[in-house]
């Protein structure tokens, strides 16, 4: 995605990737922030690269990254707000699997 986005404008794009998954509830994705994002997905949550559905979003600062992670947190995704610092200011996603890991709230 080139350049950056307001709260608004992240959620929208999201949302519409979200919906092109076919995936019914939220309940099926984890989301997180950071500040690298393929380290999160691929060697922490253990996320294939290949062959699981998965996403991330450049944000402004890590204040609109938290305000992002925490709108799909309350509409059910798995996730945690205890992540993240400063410096994150990614926002990512992927479909729960039997062999991604999550950190649990």
């Amino acid at each position: 995605m080139e350049g950056r986005d307001t709260k608004v404008n992240t959620i929208e794009t999201i949302d519409k990737h979200l919906n092109a998954t076919g995936q019914r509830y939220y309940s099926g994705f984890y989301v997180g922030i950071t500040d690298n994002p393929e380290r999160s997905l691929f060697q922490e949550h253990l996320v294939s690269k290949d062959r699981n559905w998965w996403m991330y979003v450049p944000c402004d600062n890590a204040t609109i990254a938290k305000g992002v992670e925490k709108h799909y947190l309350d509409l059910g995704m798995n996730g945690s707000e205890e992540g993240g610092d400063d410096s994150s200011k990614f926002v990512y996603f992927y479909i729960i699997t039997s062999k991604t890991k999550e950190k649990r709230r």
